[in-house]
């Protein structure tokens, strides 16, 4: 979600992309939880089913997130941000939903191009 300059106190607007962002990158945790409960055997799967969208959470947090940790070059973001959609679709490919791990890369590569593009306009 990009930061606009805004007047002295105030939040920039909320834009339509920025929550279609937030609802593609809430889905791609969930779908990492969802792959680890469902793809293994009992005790691996709770180890995974948390492991997973906490370590996709944890390089979002120092890398992506609007107040991250490490600043880098846009370039290292946009590759991060896609490295965490593209184990997302992945995983929806490993439960056997081929469809629905097209259709999520699909919008979350559309919404990163969005964002993308209004970051540098």
């Amino acid at each position: 979600m990009a930061e606009t300059p805004s007047a002295s106190g105030t939040r920039p607007a909320i834009s339509v992309l920025d929550i279609i962002r937030f609802v593609v990158t809430l889905t791609a945790f969930a779908t990492l939880a969802l792959w680890g409960a469902l793809g293994f055997a009992f005790p691996w799967n709770l180890i995974v089913a948390i492991g997973a969208p906490a370590l996709a959470i944890l390089v979002w947090a120092l890398f992506v997130s609007p107040k991250a940790v490490f600043r880098v070059h846009p370039y290292v973001r946009a590759l991060v941000e896609l490295l965490v959609f593209v184990a997302a679709t992945l995983a929806w490919w490993d439960m056997g939903q081929a469809i629905i791990g097209i259709a999520f890369g699909v919008v979350a590569v559309a919404s990163g191009l969005a964002a993308g593009r209004r970051n540098i306009a």
